[in-house]
């Protein structure tokens, strides 16, 4: 059986980090790619002390945890998170439900920090998985628009709602920049906003992401 996509992503992830080394910058904020590796690692080995990624109240729980992750040293921190070992992410049915966007957004996080990235291009199969996956998990990063939305993905020109009503506002382009977006990522391109200026403007302001 091929690897998932997120298994893919995972091992290019990996390879990348291990090419620009541990003080590359990255989307996620101050991040830099120890700390990014760090942040992986507990949340697939440490699951109590990654309890604070989505809990803010644990969140000193979480940093002291990446903390003692990132003193590691950096190629093996890398071995570290390539290989989830004796975890529930080594199942196939758990990798691709939680780790198919996380792997991908973090891949591009480290990706388009660096200058010169441009956009890949993925296999259309491999399009298919991210958008099951965005079509589920946009339900809750567009929580902070408070509007209506709805993505549509223009190779296909298939459509999904992530917040359903009227006015609404339907952003359209190809699915990775779709899936930045909605992730909070403003190092996106070749995205279209159709809907009234004052709901695009909510939208395209919003702290969307989790």
């Amino acid at each position: 059986m091929s690897p998932t996509l997120a298994r893919r992503e995972r091992h290019d992830l990996c390879d990348l980090a291990l090419e620009l080394g541990p003080d590359a910058p990255t989307l996620c904020g101050d991040w830099d790619a120890r700390e990014l590796l760090a942040h992986l690692f507990v949340r697939e080995h440490r699951p109590l002390a990654g309890l604070g990624i989505t809990l803010p109240p644990l969140a000193t729980l979480t940093d002291r945890a990446m903390d003692r992750a990132g003193r590691d040293d950096f190629r093996r921190l890398v071995g570290r998170v390539r290989e989830p070992g004796l975890t529930p992410f080594v199942l196939r049915p758990v990798e691709v439900l939680a780790n198919t966007l996380e792997y991908v957004v973090h891949h591009e996080d480290l990706r388009r920090a660096q200058a010169g990235w441009t956009p890949r291009v993925l296999d259309p199969d491999d399009l298919d998985t991210v958008w099951r996956s965005i079509r589920t998990a946009g339900r809750m990063l567009v929580r902070g628009a408070g509007v209506p939305v709805s993505i549509r993905r223009d190779d296909t020109d298939e459509v999904a709602t992530l917040r359903g009503g009227e006015p609404s506002v339907t952003i359209t382009g190809p699915v990775v920049e779709l899936v930045l977006f909605l992730f909070g990522r403003e190092q996106v391109r070749g995205l279209g906003f159709k809907g009234r200026d004052e709901l695009v403007a909510r939208v395209r302001g919003a702290d969307l992401g989790l």
